[in-house]
């Protein structure tokens, strides 16, 4: 029996390779805009007295003059806060394509309809017009439906079968790309907070330095040392509460996605087996 034609594999190679460039240049280019922002933007001397960003103390209520006197984790931290927001924009942009240009269960719904009615070309003009990753998938099952039921040499059982294989072959194509760059958000989850520690540790050996100087503590030292520890913690745990959000949300989206390509190869499956059983 002739098999079906699969999503093309160099082509999803080259995707892949694609992928982990972006990957790779996007995490130096986010630490590099936050030692940027750090350096030139909250490091300007119009943020501190005397204009001087090393000796002179932060404006009062300038909040940019005390970032940058959080010292040097901070422009870590604003890099992690970077890449939170720029690979979350690329998680939606991509998972946005993968489920195509209508709503997925409605998609799938008037799949299922097809199918009832035994209209299976009809069934693939709806994936071609809906496009995407589901639609792809759906689309390899109906092809190897459509072959099938040309080929008389075959019992209904071993199509179903070839028609399950050629759905589960597609899925392993197209969805592994859904989660691309996932374990990128989960892991600034935990590196987000463990740099706001490392932050609030320096800071606070900072201000207990001030406290042990002999005669009267050093006022300054010690606010800078106190204001260092309680900013790098906040960024370290907003970095971290958006990457948590974000990973949620798109986990939930792939969990759909990937529960709307079983619902509809499950249906393509049992309709093929009901209409030619032997």
């Amino acid at each position: 029996m002739a098999n079906a034609p699969t999503p093309n594999k160099a082509k999803k190679q080259g995707s892949s390779s694609g992928s982990n460039l972006f990957a790779s240049l996007a995490i130096i280019i986010c630490f590099i805009i936050g030692y940027i922002v750090w350096k030139y933007i909250m490091g300007n001397p119009s943020h501190f007295e005397g204009g001087d960003p090393e000796l002179g103390q932060p404006l009062p209520g300038d909040y940019f003059g005390m970032v940058y006197k959080a010292g040097f984790v901070v422009p870590v931290l604003l890099g992690l806060l970077t890449m939170t927001i720029v690979f979350s924009f690329e998680r939606y942009f991509v998972i946005n394509k993968a489920s195509g240009t209508g709503n997925v269960d409605q998609f799938v719904t008037r799949i299922q309809g097809f199918l009832a009615s035994g209209n299976i070309d009809s069934a693939i003009a709806e994936c071609d017009k809906q496009k995407g990753s589901v639609a792809n998938v759906i689309k390899s099952g109906l092809v190897k439906y459509k072959e099938a039921s040309a080929d008389t040499r075959v019992n209904s059982e071993q199509a179903s079968i070839a028609i399950e294989k050629e759905i589960e072959e597609a899925t392993a194509l197209e969805m592994p790309m859904l989660e691309k760059n996932m374990t990128v958000i989960a892991t600034l989850v935990s590196i987000g907070t463990l740099t706001g520690l490392l932050g609030t540790v320096t800071g606070m050996i900072k201000a207990f330095a001030a406290l042990a100087t002999g005669g009267a503590p050093d006022q300054a030292q010690l606010a800078n040392g106190i204001s260092e520890a309680l900013i790098n913690t906040a960024t370290g745990i907003f970095t971290s509460t958006i990457a948590i959000i974000m990973y949620n949300v798109f986990t939930s989206k792939i969990d759909k996605l990937t529960y709307s390509i079983d619902e509809a190869g499950y249906s393509i499956v049992q309709t093929y087996a009901s209409t030619h059983s032997n």
